[in-house]
């Protein structure tokens, strides 16, 4: 199963048999990983060979070593499913008063004012420097963080309202009906969706593993021509996210 002698790394080759392994279910979600001196044993190899193929798939997030006990393969996940769905039920909720429901997740929220910066301004069609109020929020399922959301809405719009206070977060119908609850209608929402690395804050506010992509939304609400919110970004990790749309050419 290992070539010494082939055109590929020997711990190239030992990562891509363990990777099999795992995706094949012969090592399960919390399983461990056979220790390095079997590794060594069964397959023939150094032990920095082992090393390195465990790197390689630590860095892809399948395994997670911990100091004094070994290292196994990671549990699944809860899958957070963020849908565009999402925003046409809480604007008809709101458009015909009924009863939203509330958020399946438990959030930690800070709300400050701060002065819009060059993006957040461009986004809301203010200048910059204009005051703008900054929601941070991360949102939790059980225990485990699942998203991390900042977003911007024009203090001139918000002051005075509930709005600003981030002890009503999660608001039931999220940001749609935060804003109809003040008068603002949302009449259109723009989402541009990326992949990259997380950042420092990322990885220690999310709990993320080595290696694990971000999925990020950058959002901007409209109520008719006008922006009323700008979120830079709207950050999940990929291994506990996917994102949904539907798009109707009827």
């Amino acid at each position: 199963m290992i070539d010494p002698h082939g055109d590929r790394a020997v711990y190239r080759q030992l990562a891509d048999q363990l990777r099999a392994e795992i995706a094949g279910g012969e090592y399960g979600p919390g399983s461990a990983i056979p220790s390095e001196t079997t590794l060594m044993q069964r397959y023939g190899v150094a032990r920095n060979t082992v090393r390195l193929a465990m790197t390689m798939l630590r860095e892809e997030g399948l395994v997670v070593t911990y100091h004094g006990r070994g290292t196994f393969v990671r549990d699944a996940l809860p899958i957070r499913r963020i849908s565009s769905g999402r925003y046409r039920t809480a604007a008809t909720a709101a458009a015909d008063g009924s009863a939203q429901e509330a958020s399946a997740y438990r959030a930690e929220a800070t709300h400050q004012e701060v002065p819009a910066t060059e993006q957040v301004a461009e986004l809301l069609g203010v200048e910059p420097g204009t005051l703008v109020l900054e929601r941070r929020i991360i949102f939790f399922d059980g225990s485990l963080p699942q998203q991390l959301s900042c977003s911007y809405v024009p203090l001139d719009l918000v002051a005075g309202t509930p709005v600003v206070d981030a002890s009503n977060e999660p608001w039931a119908g999220g940001t749609v009906a935060a804003l109809a609850g003040i008068g603002v209608t949302v009449t259109s929402v723009r989402e541009r969706v990326r992949a990259r690395m997380p950042q420092p804050e990322e990885t220690r506010s999310l709990a993320v593993a080595v290696g694990t992509p971000m999925l990020t939304v950058t959002r901007t609400m409209f109520a008719g021509e006008r922006p009323v919110e700008a979120a830079v970004d709207i950050v999940v990790p990929g291994d506990r996210g996917e994102l949904e749309y539907l798009i109707d050419l009827t």
